[in-house]
């Protein structure tokens, strides 16, 4: 099996474990979390480690070249996420997120601020080093490069799909689907030009700060 087949069925497998795990099994957050390591992170090691496959090792090679560039579009990411938020709330119900949440994985008000920084910063990293660094940058190198973009961003969109089920109405997942691929292009095109996942890394965490911070409204926390 050639490299490419094989970084392309460790996606899909993974992502349709981790669907599954949304969908049908609803494991608390915590057991959540922990699957997600050895899925994102330690196999795509694994395969760095058997096919002595370099390109994964040096997207954690940091680099300060766009760091601005890429703070800019994260906090102009932040406010977008934020003005969205305010102007459709009364237009869609998102009364019933924190109520999934609570009842599917176990995330309340109580434990929302740790959930929250495990959101922001580790299970960031883990999914940018996943989506971008393995199944693009790495993927890019044993394909071309119109191949590596589609398939990651579908990837990434497609793998969110199962935890929003039962969270909005079907066109506000429609909505956000195609917000996740746009946001997975820009994610590819950062970390196409510096070489490394940090770019994306650092607007993914901005992304995530501002859905955390309305998950913290939505929970009376703030």
């Amino acid at each position: 099996m050639k490299k490419k087949h094989i970084i392309m069925t460790i996606v899909i497998i993974s992502c349709i474990i981790m669907g599954l795990l949304d969908a049908v099994v609803q494991p608390n957050y915590i057991i959540k979390s922990a699957v997600k390591i050895p899925l994102f992170l330690i196999l795509p090691l694994i395969y760095c480690k058997i096919y002595k496959d370099k390109n994964l090792l040096n997207v954690l090679v940091p680099s300060k070249k766009g760091f601005l560039r890429a703070f800019s579009v994260g906090v102009s990411v932040f406010a977008a996420i934020m003005a969205a938020y305010y102007l459709l709330k009364d237009v869609f119900d998102f009364s019933n997120v924190t109520t999934v949440l609570t009842s599917d994985i176990g995330v309340t008000a109580g434990n929302f601020v740790w959930v929250a920084i495990h959101i922001s910063f580790v299970n960031s990293f883990l999914e940018e080093f996943f989506f971008r660094g393995f199944s693009f940058i790495t993927l890019k190198e044993q394909t071309n490069r119109k191949t590596a973009y589609v398939f990651s961003s579908l990837a990434f969109s497609i793998y969110h799909i199962a935890m929003m089920i039962g969270w909005f109405a079907w066109y506000v997942i429609a909505l956000a689907i195609i917000g996740l691929v746009v946001g997975a292009l820009i994610f590819n095109y950062f970390d196409e030009k510096n070489e490394n996942i940090y770019m994306s890394w650092l607007i993914h965490m901005f992304a995530n700060f501002a859905i955390n911070t309305i998950g913290f409204i939505l929970f009376g926390i703030v």
